[in-house]
């Protein structure tokens, strides 16, 4: 059966490396990242003579959405050519509403495909200093104002879609340490696979 897998969680939570590992161990996987469309939006932030602030009420309003509807858009249209699409994404608002996983999964129905959100659970502290590694422009602001940007993170497991009946609709990827990462991809795997 075909799948759609979300791998989402709060910025810094290792994402990227947690999506491009369980790319790597699963079968027949298209792999996409919502950061790749970030020098689009990096252009309409020029373009608009605005500076280049990811948490900017500009970004909100004319670029955040567009973002996910692309990536969403670009996963639906990779599901008609392979079996499982992965997407490495926060997902921040809509993991958290119950309508907007409702219509995808309606939309995924249509095309005989499941929903499976893979949230990576790490610790506040770890992400912060994950994020002082990466050293990305992109993390300037919330460093700058972490007390104020990590109020505005929700790292609380959502459950709203979560059916006990379903092994691998939620899935929950410890990746605080080492040994946390390597059990988890594992376990994730398996759940995936099976």
């Amino acid at each position: 059966m075909k799948k759609l897998i979300l791998v989402t969680s709060p910025p810094a939570s290792g994402k990227t490396y947690v999506s491009k590992q369980l790319a790597k161990a699963l079968s027949h996987v298209v792999y996409l990242d919502k950061d790749t469309l970030i020098p689009l939006s990096k252009q309409i932030f020029a373009v608009a003579g605005q500076e280049y602030d990811r948490s900017s009420e500009f970004f909100k309003k004319n670029i955040r959405d567009y973002e996910y509807e692309t990536i969403v858009a670009l996963a639906m249209e990779a599901l008609d050519y392979d079996d499982i699409v992965l997407i490495n994404a926060p997902f921040s608002q809509e993991i958290r509403s119950a309508a907007y996983i409702h219509a995808l999964t309606k939309q995924l129905a249509e095309k005989g495909a499941t929903l499976a959100v893979v949230w990576v659970q790490t610790e506040i502290e770890v992400c912060r200093q994950r994020m002082i590694a990466r050293n990305s422009d992109r993390d300037t602001w919330k460093l700058t104002h972490w007390d104020k940007y990590i109020a505005t993170c929700n790292f609380t497991i959502p459950t709203t879609f979560d059916d006990p009946k379903v092994k691998d609709d939620l899935i929950i990827f410890k990746n605080s340490t080492d040994e946390e990462f390597s059990e988890s991809l594992k376990r994730t795997v398996k759940l995936l696979e099976g």
